[in-house]
């Protein structure tokens, strides 16, 4: 129908279909709001546990700036928490001992990591875990007979090297009064090929499926898990 109509029928009918249009997408955007609000009442959803979100999600997006201004290379998930560290950065290959260069990082990132997610009392009072999980690829161990002592080998470098992280970061420089809570909530996890990366063409990423992982587990339902978001990072 032509807004461009001769004579004023033609201008009415046109401004007509324009509030219409207006008043339905107000209406669905009142519809979304309500749904919304409804469903976190009905979940029990207050408040101040949305107001903890809000500052959970404001210290991850802290966290990867500060990474990147320091120009340390860690990718950081915004909606989860979860931070990426290719294990270039991190072990020479095939190996579970930290590299001189993987001392170096972590001796940079964990100082950052721990007083952005700890210095609020308010997020640190709310993460159950910071998990460190050890990942690799599918490429076959030298010797390994089996599919399934494959996954075992893999295992074991996996778990070695998320420990080797986790014993390392309590040598590096952050605010010691973190230890006991530290104590508290860190874990250690081996992943084996488990959870590999995909490239664009939905196949393993070789070089991005090798990394440690540092992730988050929030205490109570998040937002974020309530609609389908994996927020607490498992």
């Amino acid at each position: 129908m032509s807004i461009g109509g001769k004579g004023k029928g033609g201008i009415e009918e046109a401004s007509d279909n324009i509030f219409w249009t207006t008043m339905s997408d107000l209406m669905l955007g009142l519809a979304i709001i309500f749904m919304t609000l409804f469903i976190l009442a009905m979940t029990g959803f207050s408040q101040e546990k949305i107001k903890v979100e809000q500052q959970r999600v404001e210290a991850t997006k802290q966290l990867a700036e500060k990474l990147q201004n320091e120009k340390i290379d860690a990718t950081v998930d915004n909606l989860t928490g979860s931070v990426k560290i290719s294990d270039v950065e991190l072990f020479e290959v095939g190996s579970y001992n930290l590299s001189p260069k993987g001392k170096q990082f972590l001796d940079k990132f964990v100082p950052i990591y721990l007083n952005v997610l700890l210095e609020n009392p308010a997020v640190a009072d709310n993460i159950e875990n910071i998990i460190v999980q050890g990942h690799t690829d599918s490429q076959m161990f030298k010797g390994a007979n089996s599919e399934n002592e494959q996954f075992s080998k893999n295992m074991f470098l996996s778990l070695q090297r998320a420990y080797a992280v986790q014993e390392y970061m309590f040598k590096t420089n952050y605010n010691k009064n973190y230890d006991p809570i530290l104590r508290k909530i860190l874990v250690v996890e081996g992943k084996s090929y488990a959870d590999p990366v995909l490239n664009a063409e939905g196949k393993e990423d070789l070089k991005e499926s090798r990394r440690v992982e540092l992730r988050l587990r929030v205490k109570g339902q998040s937002i974020g898990s309530m609609f389908g978001l994996n927020f607490n990072g498992d």
